[in-house]
């Protein structure tokens, strides 16, 4: 099993990765105990089930990557500043699979959720509250960026909405084709089509 004090990590991180390269349904037990090192009788030592190690393996993800956003989000940073750095950060980190693996895998929330949502409703709810988080985020930039007329219109929560919909449906898109191009412009494309009007960047 290795040490006990990590199996537990592992177990999460490989069925993140499994899930995230294949489906939640394609993904067995077995296959993920054999990518994480851990024998079968110590899965259930740690989870009850599958489902439960999924919604462990979505909040382990979420701690990492929220530290990310909130670096990405800092006050001080100009909010339309803000969502292009989220938007540059997924594209690039899809084009860099791509590089890798010669797959587009897409976004791991929207893939799990768009799979599993009618049948698992723990894992459905979780996924729900972290596309509302994330959705605050943007509705903060957004708002901001509206008082500095940067951003056309009132109704901040509908564009963020609109924008966590667009990106992850861009990644999706991305992942069917298996074909980056759809994320070479997300940002700009973003931005577009909610009436954002950045600064022209110096020469």
């Amino acid at each position: 099993m290795g040490r006990t004090s990590d199996a537990r990590e592992r177990l999460m991180e490989a069925a993140y990765d499994l899930i995230w390269e294949h489906s939640y349904g394609a993904v067995t037990i077995d296959a993920i105990c054999e990518r994480a090192g851990v024998k079968k009788g110590s899965f259930y030592y740690f989870f009850d089930s599958k489902s439960e190690l999924a919604v462990a393996a979505i909040d382990a993800w979420w701690v990492e990557r929220k530290v990310l956003i909130d670096e990405m989000f800092r006050p001080e940073v100009p909010p339309l500043e803000r969502l292009r750095n989220y938007l540059d950060f997924i594209s690039l980190r899809q084009v860099k699979s791509y590089e890798e693996s010669g797959q587009v895998l897409g976004c791991p929330l929207f893939t799990l959720g768009t799979e599993i949502c009618t049948q698992d409703e723990h894992i459905r709810a979780r996924i729900h509250e972290i596309l509302a988080c994330l959705g605050r985020y943007f509705e903060g930039a957004i708002i901001e960026a509206q008082a500095a007329g940067e951003i056309e219109g009132r109704n901040a929560v509908a564009k963020a909405r609109f924008l966590v919909a667009y990106s992850a449906g861009t990644l999706t898109r991305a992942r069917i084709e298996n074909n980056v191009e759809p994320l070479r412009n997300l940002a700009a494309d973003a931005f577009e089509l909610i009436g954002a009007h950045p600064a022209p960047v110096a020469a």
